[in-house]
């Protein structure tokens, strides 16, 4: 590990990212996602991550518990998906964690020094191939948001409303700011993952205090900040803060939607436009008439200006921390997405925008990198997956089609007896899908998903997390090809993994 700031460290220059050189630094990454912060849709658990932990528990007992998910760590990250990563002429990895590696709720304060063993490995293996790091918490203690990704299990974020949540969160990121202060690969921090906060009035202050802790151990590291409402609202942010960027998410629908085209019109479950620029608790949202929107090239650029625009109009770099497309095994979706992936690329490049795209390694829904489908991992919980599907528990897609006979008359109810009802943060029809597939039925098959694991010895265990190494993954080549033609790689690099049929 880096012990002293040099020639490589970057830093904002104006709308730019420069090294210690002084020369200009494009960033095009991508997230490390599912690894030290998991979700249900990269790895096939249902609900919410803690809810896995505890399924499996009940089923193996701690100690094989332990066991389980440390192989886990150990195989989906190794030197090989460094390299490759590198191969794709990427720059840069953004590492997503879960802050109960660092510290446990039951001792809070607490640092957890073994917590950072992996967080290391990964910062460590990525510098050996030129690659920084962008250290995410993406799940803060109570939850910054209202969904799976924090691993929420409820629809509210309780750390906007207890200080203790507040403060645990300083504490750890003063931590890990001393420990990589003088770290010239790791680019920066990204503080708080897509934060939520209902009446948007408590952001903006808790990121100027998170900003001052980190300056006060770290003053030469960048620090990423989201916007309020999943990184889509900026102006409770003061522009003026040195050494700061602000990141937006750029997910176009088309690219996710079950109905989505691309061009053509996709049906919306997010409303955007607040009521007069303003943000409130409740109605949040303005009603709208219609929720189907036209999408194609010259609107997809539209709304991501829309999405940038505090950047640009403020001078700092433009930094997409995240963006993708699900893939279906359809090959005229998959086409369509592709193209649309495409025209998103070369708008960040012809914009002079640095991105993160979403994830690296998933079950076969967006990566360029999946799990195989015969292998141990995905043959043990392919059970799980087929209930999951049929009850389309997962926001990333899942689909609603074996649920219409209960779904559909709900939203009709909310449409009918509550038509001005719109929650925060996207409305009702949102907020519907939220709360039944994604918490009630997600969670009714926690312990399905844990009983696929009974039996299971310490050898079977290992031998089935091999299925995430990178040598046991397939490519998504249509999607290699396309990051590589973004960043000039040259296509014949090695290290490639089998490709996908």
């Amino acid at each position: 590990m880096t012990t002293e700031q040099g020639e490589n460290i970057l830093r904002v220059d104006g709308d730019r990212f420069v090294n210690g050189r002084g020369e200009e630094v494009r960033l095009r990454g991508i997230g490390l996602a599912g690894w030290l912060n998991m979700e249900n849709w990269m790895t096939g658990f249902p609900a919410h991550e803690q809810g896995q932990r505890d399924a499996v528990r009940d089923v193996l007992g701690p100690e094989r518990t332990r066991f389980f998910f440390d192989r886990f760590l150990d195989h989906f990250f190794t030197e090989a998906d460094a390299a490759f990563i590198a191969s794709l002429g990427l720059n840069s990895v953004r590492i997503p964690i879960h802050y109960r590696h660092l510290e446990s709720d039951a001792r809070p304060f607490e640092i957890i020094e073994d917590g950072f063993h992996h967080l290391d490995r990964a910062i460590d293996l990525l510098a050996a191939h030129g690659i920084y790091s962008i250290i995410d918490l993406h799940t803060l203690p109570g939850w910054q948001n209202q969904d799976w990704h924090c691993d929420n299990p409820t629809h509210t974020a309780q750390f906007w409303q207890h200080r203790h949540f507040q403060d645990r969160t300083l504490h750890l990121w003063r931590i890990i700011a001393q420990r990589y202060r003088h770290n010239d690969w790791v680019a920066g921090y990204n503080a708080l993952n897509e934060p939520s906060d209902p009446t948007g009035q408590l952001v903006g202050p808790f990121s100027r205090e998170l900003v001052e802790v980190i300056r006060d151990v770290d003053p030469n590291h960048i620090i990423f900040l989201d916007g309020n409402r999943y990184g889509n609202d900026f102006e409770m942010f003061d522009a003026s803060m040195p050494n700061t960027v602000f990141s937006a998410h750029d997910y176009a629908p088309p690219g996710y939607m079950p109905d989505g085209q691309y061009p053509g019109v996709t049906h919306l479950t997010h409303v955007w436009e607040p009521v007069d620029g303003k943000t409130y608790a409740f109605g949040v949202l303005r009603r709208t008439d219609s929720r189907d929107q036209y999408f194609d090239r010259e609107a997809l650029h539209r709304m991501f200006e829309k999405r940038s625009e505090f950047m640009r109009r403020t001078g700092t770099p433009v930094w997409v921390g995240e963006f993708n497309a699900i893939f279906t095994g359809d090959p005229q979706v998959d086409e369509m997405r592709l193209r649309l992936l495409g025209d998103q690329f070369e708008h960040y490049e012809k914009t002079n925008s640095s991105w993160a795209f979403w994830p690296l390694k998933d079950i076969g829904l967006c990566g360029p990198l999946s799990v195989a489908p015969e292998s141990p991992w995905m043959r043990r919980i392919e059970p799980v997956l087929r209930r999951k599907a049929k009850f389309g528990v997962d926001l990333w897609g899942g689909t609603h089609d074996g649920i219409r006979h209960v779904m559909d008359p709900l939203k009709q109810l909310f449409a009918t007896e509550f038509p001005d009802y719109q929650p925060y943060p996207f409305g009702a029809e949102f907020f519907v899908n939220r709360l039944v597939p994604q918490i009630l039925l997600a969670e009714a098959l926690l312990p399905e998903f844990g009983e696929v694991f009974r039996g299971m010895d310490e050898t079977a265990i290992d031998e089935m997390m091999q299925s995430f190494r990178f040598e046991n993954c397939r490519s998504r080549e249509p999607l290699v090809e396309l990051i590589r033609k973004t960043t000039g790689a040259d296509t014949k690099d090695a290290g490639e993994p089998v490709a996908t049929p």
